[in-house]
C-alpha cells in the first residue's frame, strides 16, 4: 500500500534539516585542503620530474602550495624550451600536469606551474603594462584596449589595475584573443 498522505510540519523541518547538512557536508568536501593541495602538486611534480628525465634536461623542482593553490616550480639550465614563445609551451605543460593531477585523483585541480622563473618575471613585466596602461587612461581619460593575453597575464593585470583607484579593468574577446581594456572608473 503506498503511502499518499502529505507530510506534517514536523516532518517537513526535519527533511529540510537533514538536506541541509548533507548541502553543508557536500560543500565542506569540495573544499581541498592543504595536504590534498600539496597532494596534487607531489604528483605535478613527478609528472614534471618524468618529462625532464624523457627529454634529457636537468633541473630542481620544487612543489608547494600558496595562496589556496598547488604549485611546482622547474629551475635550472635549457629550460626556455618548456616555456616556448611568450609562455605557451609552459601553458600547454601546466594543462598537461593539470590534466595528470585529474588522472590521478579524479578532481580538477588548478595548479600553477612556473618553469625558469618565467612566471615570476612576466609578473613583474605586466605589472608595468597595467601601470603604464593606467597612466595614460587617466591622463587622456581614454579607454586602453591592451594586446592578447593568457588567463594567467590578464589576472596579473587585472590585480594591478584593480588596486588603483580611478580606473578599471575588464576582459573582452573570445581566446586565444582575449584582451584587457582600461578605462576611467564609473
Amino acid at each position: 500500500m503506498t503511502d499518499t498522505s502529505t507530510p506534517s510540519a514536523e516532518e517537513t523541518t526535519a527533511a529540510t534539516a537533514e538536506s541541509t547538512g548533507t548541502e553543508e557536508t557536500k560543500k565542506s568536501e569540495s573544499v581541498t585542503s592543504d595536504s590534498d593541495l600539496f597532494r596534487q602538486s607531489e604528483i605535478a611534480a613527478d609528472y614534471m620530474e618524468g618529462l625532464l628525465d624523457i627529454l634529457d634536461y636537468d633541473g630542481d623542482i620544487d612543489e608547494l602550495v600558496s595562496g589556496g593553490r598547488p604549485m611546482v616550480e622547474v629551475v635550472g639550465g635549457r629550460l626556455q624550451a618548456l616555456v616556448g614563445q611568450r609562455g605557451a609551451t609552459l601553458e600547454a605543460l601546466q594543462e598537461l600536469t593539470r590534466l595528470a593531477i585529474f588522472r590521478a585523483t579524479g578532481s580538477p585541480s588548478r595548479l600553477l606551474l612556473d618553469i625558469g622563473g618565467y612566471r615570476a618575471t612576466r609578473r613583474k613585466e605586466l605589472g608595468a603594462v597595467a601601470r603604464n596602461a593606467v597612466e595614460k587612461v587617466k591622463e587622456h581619460g581614454d579607454t586602453v584596449r591592451l594586446e592578447p593575453m593568457s588567463a594567467f597575464e590578464r589576472k596579473c593585470v587585472h590585480d594591478v589595475v584593480n588596486a588603483i583607484s580611478g580606473v578599471e579593468s575588464e576582459s573582452e574577446g573570445v581566446e586565444p584573443n582575449r584582451r584587457i581594456i582600461v578605462r576611467p572608473a564609473e
